[in-house]
């Protein structure tokens, strides 16, 4: 069938039809995801406020109808006519692309939202949306349904003429998003981090959902010193100070604030007017360049470092480091709409003279601090060498005898990695069962002895001398850590299978440890899942049915009628099944289920953090991350 293609199959989207038709170009997906984004631009736009000087106190509000509004006391949008547009210029924002107050006109010095498009895509893509805002002694209020205008901007009161401010609530499309329902946990962690990142201001999330209303404001008047003291709750700091490098250059104001912790993991977060750069760019190239040249001097000039010593290299300096590096500037360049690496050469300057300056003169203040750091910077060098050869030996060993995949892998015979998936299996037990279940073509088979290394307690050295991990690595194919190639990935499915107790779920967070830490890339681009055996075998008169949880067993049951007839059997483990049953209920692509383990890069520093508090050695931050979200937690066993 031939489709007729002409000028007039050129189709023109007016107005925020564009948003409608494509949102995920605007933000991201349509997901939760997506959905809590929408929060995110309205609240941008009061922080930037904030940032401006003019806004004290942001109130964020879910109401029952999963509605929300985002509440400031800035100045408040103007409400005057814009006569480039000829309306009124609250109304060009919500319902044109790319205006704002944010391209140098001179309303903002800076800002985190650079495309004018925030609120204007958060009204395209609401049933509705409503805007009131308080200037001059008034109170102005305009409705929209799916970015049109309902009514004119009209002035519905008065208020007291020292108040100003703006209040948006609005309706997620449930035409649009696939979810629609606003997650307290997800807001919570966001509005903390901007918070944390805007010294002095009040954030205020309450959730009318619940009865009684849950609430939680958030203000840090040390700002990122607060920042680091919370990411650092659950480890042991080495030193009781919080480094804080301060100043202007360049036209970028820069903000750096770390601590050295007892753990092995390093932990820096970078952003650019508030707005989180996973990818770091040249601000966190600034930092690492500073720390490492001025650690290295120190060590130098005081003879911690001998002359025939090797200098220490960034990564040993880092270990067990937290850092937050802030930069505000003017004409932030990100690379890409998603904003998620920094590109302006002069950001890079500004840190590296900003922290070495400053760096300097607290070290030679506070030898005692020095000294401490250096040490355990020199502990690491020996640990990454002592790695370094480990790898190396068995590099060499591979090349000699041959034998590059690890014996206990039952390899599959396809070679294609998107054809191929891997099962890390607890145990020789149920690796045995696995074995033979498994279609040998395109499933490989791991079996895993015990409980693997805790990464979270452990330097490299000690990592690439555990047997269990060095069998994945190999396995894997892709290396680790600065040796990491996601090229040469053997399978696109690495799948978790462990019991559904609570050894089984301790197996899989040790091993979700690992892979996060060492290689984050294979969860990152979504090869990483957990396998979800089945809770209950239920036969009745030679039927036999399998349930995933409670919910589906009581479903089963009713069905099925609840009787003595009923043979209930309770899965402890995967031991316990038959290598047809392991197949049938866990193994077969056609009925398995699997769930993909995700990461949103975002929230990078609370998954870091939930990582070090269920990890690492201290007992109380564990006890009450365990108190606070025990009632999430399913499947289990008392």
């Amino acid at each position: 069938m031939s489709v007729e293609y002409g000028a007039d199959q050129i189709q023109i989207l007016e107005g925020l039809e564009a948003v409608r038709k494509r949102p995920g170009m605007y933000i991201g997906s349509t997901s939760s995801r997506g959905l809590h984004h929408l929060v995110y631009e309205i609240v941008d736009n009061s922080i930037d406020e904030a940032l401006a000087g003019f806004c004290k106190h942001i109130q964020v509000t879910i109401h029952q109808d999963n509605s929300v509004t985002v509440e400031d006391d800035g100045r408040g949008i103007p409400t005057g006519i814009n006569h480039k547009a000829g309306k009124p210029a609250v109304e060009v924002v919500f319902t044109i692309l790319h205006a704002g107050g944010k391209f140098g006109g001179g309303g903002y010095k800076v800002s985190g939202g650079l495309h004018g498009v925030g609120a204007s895509v958060v009204n395209a893509l609401s049933e509705w949306l409503e805007v009131t805002i308080c200037s001059e002694g008034k109170l102005y209020r305009q409705r929209y349904e799916r970015g049109k205008v309902c009514y004119p901007l009209e002035v519905i009161g008065t208020c007291q003429p020292n108040r100003t401010g703006t209040m948006v609530t609005f309706m997620p499309d449930k035409d649009i998003f696939e979810e629609t329902v606003f997650d307290f946990r997800t807001l919570q962690t966001r509005l903390r981090e901007m918070a944390f990142l805007t010294k002095g201001l009040r954030i205020t999330l309450t959730d009318e959902r619940e009865d009684p209303l849950r609430q939680k404001t958030y203000h840090y008047e040390g700002g990122i010193k607060e920042f680091v003291q919370y990411l650092n709750k659950s480890t042991t700091p080495i030193y009781d100070d919080i480094i804080y490098c301060e100043g202007f250059k360049d036209h970028v104001y820069v903000e750096v604030a770390f601590q050295h912790n007892d753990s092995y993991s390093e932990n820096c977060y970078s952003f650019v007017n508030n707005i989180n750069t996973p990818e770091g760019g040249t601000h966190l190239a600034g930092f690492k360049n500073a720390i490492t040249k001025t650690f290295n001097d120190y060590a130098r000039k005081n003879k911690l470092l001998k002359d025939s010593d090797v200098n220490l290299t960034g990564e040993d300096i880092r270990e067990g480091l937290t850092a937050i590096i802030s930069i505000k500037l003017e004409e932030p360049q990100f690379e890409g709409q998603t904003k998620q690496k920094l590109g302006n050469s002069e950001a890079r300057g500004a840190v590296d003279g900003i922290v070495s300056e400053k760096l300097t003169i607290y070290l030679e203040q506070n030898p005692q601090v020095a000294k401490l750091i250096l040490e355990k910077s020199i502990l690491a060098q020996r640990a990454r060498e002592a790695a370094r050869k480990a790898r190396d030996l068995t590099r060499r060993k591979s090349a000699l005898d041959g034998l590059a995949l690890p014996g206990k892998l039952a390899d599959c015979s396809d070679k294609d990695p998107a054809k191929c998936e891997i099962y890390l299996v607890e145990g020789d037990s149920a690796g045995g069962s696995a074995k033979t279940a498994r279609n040998r073509n395109t499933q490989a088979i791991l079996p895993l002895r015990g409980k693997i290394l805790n990464v979270e307690k452990a330097r490299l050295d000690r990592i690439y001398s555990n047997e269990e991990i060095r069998s994945m690595i190999t396995a894997f194919g892709t290396g680790i850590h600065e040796d990491f190639d996601i090229t040469k990935l053997r399978y696109h499915k690495i799948i978790i299978m462990t019991d559904a107790d609570v050894d089984g779920a301790h197996i899989s967070t040790l091993l979700l440890t690992f892979l996060y830490r060492f290689m984050p890339e294979l969860i990152k681009q979504g090869y990483v899942y957990l396998a979800q055996p089945p809770l209950y075998k239920i036969e009745k008169n030679k039927k036999v049915w399998y349930a995933y949880d409670d919910i589906e067993l009581n479903k089963i049951l009713t069905e099925i009628g609840r009787d003595q007839n009923n043979k209930i059997q309770r899965y402890k483990g995967l031991g316990e099944m038959d290598a047809d049953q392991l197949w049938e209920t866990t193994m077969d692509p056609e009925r398995r289920v699997l769930l993909k383990v995700t990461m949103n890069e975002e929230e990078s520093s609370e998954i870091d953090l939930t990582f070090t508090t269920l990890m690492g050695d201290k007992v109380e931050p564990r006890r009450e991350f365990i108190e606070a979200n025990a009632k999430y937690v399913k499947n289990l066993d008392i």
